[in-house]
C-alpha cells in the first residue's frame, strides 16, 4: 500500500513515528537503507528509510493465537524521498493469512486500520 506525503523524509519520519504513537504503536527499528548502502556498497540512491513498528496488544494477540505470528512483526514500514514528497509504504498485515490460518483476520484487520489511520494523518 501507497501513500505520498509532501514534504522532506526526516520531517515526515517524525510525524509518523507521533502518528504511530497516537495508534499504539512504537518504533522498534530504523534502518536507513541508503545510507547502509552507501557505506557498505558504495551505492547511492535516493534517501531510504524502513520503521519497525509494534502494537504491543496486538501483538500480544497475534502470538497467542500462533507463535509463528512473529514472523510478521515489527510491521515494516518504508519511507522514500521522491523529489518534493516521500513515498510512504506499508505491508498488508492481511496479506499472510494464507501463511498463518490461526492468526484471527480480527488483529491483523486492526493492525491494517491502525497503520491506514497514522499513514492518513500525514496527508491531512
Amino acid at each position: 500500500m501507497a501513500y505520498r506525503v509532501k514534504g522532506r523524509l526526516e520531517e515526515v519520519r517524525a510525524r509518523l513515528v507521533e502518528a504511530l504513537k497516537e495508534e499504539g504503536f512504537g518504533v522498534l527499528s530504523e534502518i536507513p537503507i541508503s545510507e547502509v548502502l552507501r557505506a557498505r556498497a558504495g551505492v547511492e540512491m535516493e534517501p531510504y528509510l524502513v520503521l519497525g513498528a509494534c502494537n504491543p496488544q496486538l501483538a500480544r494477540r497475534a502470538l497467542e493465537a500462533d507463535r509463528r505470528a512473529g514472523v510478521l512483526l515489527p510491521c515494516n514500514l518504508v519511507l522514500r524521498q521522491v523529489e518534493e514528497e516521500v513515498e510512504v509504504l506499508l505491508q498488508n498485515p492481511l496479506a499472510f493469512f494464507p501463511l498463518l490460518p490461526d492468526l484471527p483476520e480480527g488483529v491483523a484487520r486492526e493492525a491494517l486500520d491502525r497503520l491506514q489511520r497514522a499513514v492518513g494523518r500525514l496527508e491531512g
